[in-house]
């Protein structure tokens, strides 16, 4: 057993600021199998498209988050979720007003080298 005390704070890429707060992770916990993480985006973040190496499921708990992958948009608000899958295009974005509260858990744990950002 382990108590986590506090998360790290990851540094977010994207237009604006995000607030990225690990608890469980690569960087917090030297986790690999996992990453539990809980973000606060400001109304008009968005982050470039991506192509993850890992499932990606995302819980909204305040706000409105848009969702896109090649096929549709989805608006995912407080209450919802969604799963992105490993291999799947996806792009990130809160555009309303008050942003996006949201927990992100990525099975396996997030890493840089496997989010596979476009450029």
């Amino acid at each position: 057993m382990k108590k986590i005390n506090s998360p790290s704070i990851i540094k977010s890429v994207g237009n604006k600021p995000k607030i990225i707060q690990e608890f469980i992770g690569r960087v917090n916990t030297k986790t690999s199998s996992v990453s539990i993480a809980q973000m606060n985006s400001p109304m008009g973040w968005k982050e470039p498209g991506q192509k993850p190496e890992f499932d990606e499921y995302t819980i909204v708990l305040k706000g409105t988050l848009k969702v896109e992958n090649n096929k549709e948009i989805i608006l995912i608000k407080e209450g919802e979720a969604i799963l992105v899958n490993a291999g799947e295009w996806v792009r990130y974005s809160s555009p309303e007003k008050g942003g996006a509260e949201y927990i992100a858990v990525c099975l396996p744990a997030f890493s840089p080298n496997t989010v596979n950002r476009d450029s």
